[in-house]
């Protein structure tokens, strides 16, 4: 059909959410190095327009509040001429990576946040 099977759109999402932590000086390996994963516990997409294959996109990713046990964003996907292709949302909860047990947001992460 030519165009991006919507199946792909949560990587683009995790993309998102990886260079937003790398933005703020957090790598997302250092992060489960130090015992906190972040799996995905809900996501929602809203398709707005398809993205053609070999288009450059751009994910701009929000974080929707100050994070206590989990974490939320908002994004965009939008074409490269700035056409909003699709919004999303996701939860995700901190977890121990040792006890697989839901833990707070890491305090180090807190302050990069505010």
């Amino acid at each position: 059909m030519g165009v991006v099977y919507h199946g792909n759109y949560p990587q683009y999402l995790e993309m998102g959410r990886v260079e937003w932590l790398r933005s703020l000086g957090i790598s997302y390996k250092s992060m489960e190095e130090n015992g906190c994963f972040l799996p995905v516990i809900s996501l929602c997409i809203s398709y707005k327009k398809p993205t053609v294959y070999d288009e450059q996109i751009r994910v701009l990713t929000r974080l929707k509040k100050i994070p206590t046990v989990r974490i939320a964003f908002d994004y965009e996907i939008r074409s490269e001429s700035g056409d909003l292709l699709a919004t999303a949302e996701t939860e995700l909860a901190f977890m121990d990576s040792r006890t697989r047990r839901p833990m707070r947001c890491p305090a180090y992460l807190l302050e990069k946040f505010s």
